[in-house]
């Protein structure tokens, strides 16, 4: 398993996180939330992760219930898309990932 671009990738997941931690401490609004009047398929993350470092984890989940894909997501960006050996189990993952946000948003929209 190659990690290509590792130091770039780290690099910009420095400053992603550095983005976030200013929008956050400037309570900067959701844009998509902004821009459509409907919250997007992360809104809540943020505070997820920060009732998660507060060791609040029912918490987070009520956040924002995919908090915890968020790594897996990362570890697959990392490991240019072939975190598993098999590329049929990594596509499988990543649409399972995906339908998790979409059902959470769509959940989230109909309450």
């Amino acid at each position: 398993m190659r990690i290509r671009h590792l130091r770039e990738k780290l690099l910009f997941t420095l400053a992603y996180l550095a983005f976030i931690a200013v929008l956050y401490a400037f309570q900067v609004p959701c844009f998509f939330l902004c821009f459509f009047r409907h919250p997007c398929p992360g809104c809540g993350m943020t505070r997820a992760y920060v009732a998660l470092l507060q060791g609040e984890v029912l918490s987070a989940f009520h956040c924002h219930p995919m908090f915890w894909a968020v790594p897996v997501i990362y570890l697959f960006i990392l490991f240019d898309g072939q975190l598993f050996r098999s590329r049929g189990l990594n596509t499988t993952v990543l649409i399972l990932l995906g339908l998790g946000f979409l059902l959470t948003w769509l959940w989230r929209m109909i309450l």
